[in-house]
């Protein structure tokens, strides 16, 4: 299984950005997926997440009501829209995956997601 990010980029603060997160090798027709960001100098934080199934949604209080996450079940691709991009949000983001369906509480932590991608770098300046 494979995970690709992208759609990262520099931009100021108030723009909008999407991230892109496709899978090969494996269809996520259950399970949940989810991205989350390492800024530098600090540890990898939940962002949001999608249970796939049941079209449950968590975000991060940090980004809720900026930051919307979607999936595309046809062509088995995972999206984050960002909008008022702010500089705190600058971090490479990764994308994640599991296949089998976890409970809600699970979704915000980052050892319950079995698959990673590589991150895309997002930078907001100010």
């Amino acid at each position: 299984v494979q995970l690709q990010a992208s759609g990262g980029g520099l931009v100021q603060a108030g723009a909008s950005l999407r991230l892109s997160c496709a899978a090969s090798g494996r269809t996520f027709s259950n399970g949940a997926v989810g991205w989350f960001r390492q800024a530098p100098g600090k540890e990898r934080e939940f962002v949001a997440a999608l249970r796939i199934r049941e079209r449950n949604t968590a975000y991060a209080e940090a980004v809720k009501g900026r930051f919307s996450i979607s999936r595309d079940n046809a062509k088995n691709t995972l999206y984050l829209q960002m909008n008022s991009l702010k500089p705190e949000d600058t971090a490479v983001y990764y994308c994640a995956a599991v296949g089998t369906r976890p409970i809600l509480s699970a979704l915000s932590m980052a050892a319950t997601y079995d698959y990673w991608g590589l991150g895309t770098l997002v930078t907001v300046s100010s």
